[in-house]
């Protein structure tokens, strides 16, 4: 049989779109998303739907190619010759302009079929709409993917974000065709992914999630926390605690300088490590080796904080530039074989290498004037990133012709996953704060309670409010998260975690201490075991006290401000809007920081319940005022309400002998009586 131009066209778009459409859903949805890759526009012309650049490319070679072939088959002179077809990109103004001349051509179309045949045409549509009706709902059962809609319910709704992929529901649209991007992933269903199937030693990193041309691509299933990220994080337990631990062994200025620049430090390896999984997809032998190498690095760090400025800084040092390097090599291997975002990558490989120089450069000067290298390392691997993204943005400003190159050489940009992102976040957080419950855990030599366990009880209250205040007040109810809001919003969230956790840190390190001080009536240092006497004290020194009561102020007022940066869902009713309550925190903050001024007046039991009294406030005028003014704090708003039908004789009878009522035996029998109501 003859092949003509139209019949190769078809068929190399059909070829196109299978080889972007992941089996495993329904027919229906099959052929109702298969409609979305090409259609007709009225005046003859083939629409083809493609949703990035790349893809455009690819399938314009195609169905030149498939006519070229056609036409010399069928004897045609039109070669590949492209004017029967044209290639928009899904959500373009050529795309919308296409779909609404075809939807207002079929609409009429429509109109003159109901005037000819309007019996007809009316069982037609009946017959479609429970078609349509029953593939919606196979639709929603059998995607096992999270839709854009429920991720824009938890993440605030943004008009910019586009999914590659064909799983979200339809309706949200924000659905797009399949991106090359993601060719590499397993083309079997969800259910079945990854069994029977090898670990590759390497494959080519595939880009999670990008911004390109103001929208940001993604996919839209969650990206799901991997088993060796939490691996990851048990290390880090080990890191909370040396450096909490250390800290409060020797409370002075100087110990505090060396806790804020090695938390720092590992605190910048986990971000690491974090983006390189959320901004790629690896699945190979290369990425565990990668992790476990990066995990041998960190942990020779750890093993040298003891005496970081002493005698083991090189060491120190080495350990966290080897892993800067290796990340390095990491993005190196991602210029060479992902083009799109080969510029990104060189210039985070140019920004770390400038902060490595500093760092060397540090190790050849002694202690203070290393000082002045390390603050310039950190400033360039903290801000640089940020500082020439932002210099990027606004180049525009300074020089239209530099924007333009900026605009043609950058037009691929890695994205973190929101979900991803904050669940980590959330987890190394909850370290944190079991890190505060651990830490005042002793071992008692005698039977019944004293002063250490009440001050214990005292410390996991206060932890307890703040992992509420955290998760249930500051992270729930989000109407926008601070990473969909603002580019500046998204990046004070990300950096005010980094003063949040050091600062509760320290102040839980100090606390530890005050639950084994024998300061007070009824701590007996006798009552410890021998482990626990060598930490407890008589009296506490000032700095333990500033450390305490300094670092859960801190750590509170960052809360705060990270809370600033989300917009939250609030109730008109509301007996006080955020903006106050968060002033009212920030006032117990300053009430909190001064405490330790009152010096050996409040011995650790008062100090200890008066930071817990403090703190419990904060989470009671954050409940109190975020409830609505007409509602009741205390039993049901409205009473419950049970009816049932029953004759009017046997209830008359029941309620003259005094006898309990049985609802299954009086609601039995026919319809006729009263209606039986209780209240509850």
């Amino acid at each position: 049989m003859t092949t003509t131009p139209v019949d190769a066209e078809k068929s190399a778009g059909l070829r196109f779109a299978e080889s972007h459409h992941q089996p495993g859903g329904h027919s229906h949805t099959h052929h109702a998303r298969e409609r979305l890759q090409h259609f007709l526009h009225p005046n003859g012309r083939k629409i083809h739907v493609v949703n990035s650049p790349t893809d455009e490319a690819l399938l314009r070679h195609r169905l030149r190619h498939a006519i070229s072939h056609g036409s010399s088959g069928s004897g045609s002179d039109s070669g590949g010759d492209d004017q029967d077809f044209d290639i928009y990109i899904s959500g373009s103004p050529e795309h919308l302009e296409a779909l609404r001349a075809a939807h207002i051509h079929h609409s009429d179309r429509r109109e003159q079929l109901r005037a000819e045949h309007e019996e007809m045409y009316q069982r037609f549509a009946d017959v479609h709409y429970e078609l349509d009706a029953l593939s919606h709902e196979l639709d929603r059962v059998t995607t096992h993917g999270v839709a854009l809609n429920a991720h824009f319910d938890k993440f605030g709704y943004d008009a910019h974000i586009k999914t590659y992929d064909d799983d979200s529901e339809p309706g949200s649209g924000a659905a797009t065709p399949r991106s090359s991007l993601s060719t590499t992933r397993s083309k079997e269903g969800k259910a079945e992914k990854g069994l029977g199937k090898p670990l590759k030693i390497f494959q080519v990193p595939v880009l999670r999630q990008y911004f390109y041309k103001g929208h940001l691509w993604r996919s839209a299933e969650a990206e799901e926390v991997q088993s060796f990220e939490l691996f990851v994080d048990l290390l880090y337990v080990g890191i909370i605690a040396v450096n909490g631990d250390l800290a409060a062994d020797e409370p002075t200025a100087y110990t505090l300088l060396k806790f804020i620049i090695t938390f720092t430090l590992s605190w910048k390896i986990w971000n690491d490590m974090t983006l390189l999984v959320s901004w790629f997809e690896s699945d190979d032998l290369l990425q565990r080796v990668s992790i476990l190498l990066l995990m041998s690095m960190l942990f020779g760090y750890t093993t040298n904080i003891t005496e970081a400025f002493d005698g083991t800084y090189p060491t120190l040092i080495g350990f966290y530039i080897a892993a800067r390097m290796y990340i390095n090599a990491f993005f190196l291997l991602v210029a060479l074989t992902v083009p799109t975002i080969r510029n990104v990558m060189f210039c985070h490989i140019f920004n770390s290498l400038g902060g490595v120089a500093y760092w060397i450069v540090s190790i050849q000067f002694p202690y203070p004037l290393r000082l002045i290298w390390v603050w310039l390392a950190i400033i360039a691997d903290i801000l640089g990133p940020v500082a020439w993204q932002y210099a990027m943005g606004h180049m525009k400003r300074i020089s239209p012709r530099a924007q333009a190159w900026i605009d043609e050489n950058f037009q691929f940009w890695p994205a973190v996953n929101i979900e991803h992102r904050t669940e980590r976040i959330n987890a190394f957080v909850t370290l944190v704060f079991g890190y505060s419950v651990v830490s005042m855990l002793y071992q008692s030599t005698q039977n019944g309670i004293d002063t250490h366990y009440g001050k214990a009880v005292l410390g996991i209250t206060q932890a307890f409010c703040f992992n509420w205040m955290y998760f249930e007040i500051d992270s729930s109810g989000l109407h926008v998260h601070a990473i969909r809001r603002h580019k500046f919003t998204a990046f004070m969230w990300v950096f005010n975690h980094l003063p949040f956790i050091m600062a509760f840190v320290l102040g839980s390190g100090a606390l530890s201490r005050l639950v084994l001080a024998v300061d007070c009536a009824d701590s007996n240092i006798d009552a410890l075991t021998e482990e626990y006497r060598l930490k407890a004290v008589k009296v506490i020194p000032q700095g333990i006290r500033w450390y305490y009561c300094a670092g859960y102020a801190i750590a509170l007022a960052f809360m705060g401000l990270i809370s600033v940066t989300h917009v939250h869902k609030e109730i008109t009713t509301a007996r006080m809007k955020k903006r106050w309550r968060l002033c009212g925190r920030w006032l117990i903050c300053v009430v909190m920081l001064f405490l330790p001024l009152a010096g050996d007046r409040l011995n650790s039991l008062q100090l200890v319940g008066i930071m817990t009294a403090l703190v419990a406030l904060s989470l009671g005028v954050e409940h109190w005022c975020a409830t609505c003014a007409k509602q009741k704090l205390f039993s049901r708003q409205l009473p419950c309400k049970y009816t049932g039908r029953c004759k009017k004789k046997d209830l008359e009878a029941m309620v003259k002998h005094g006898q309990e009522m049985d609802l299954e035996r009086v609601g039995s029998g026919k319809d006729s009586g009263c209606v039986v109501a209780g209240l509850g």
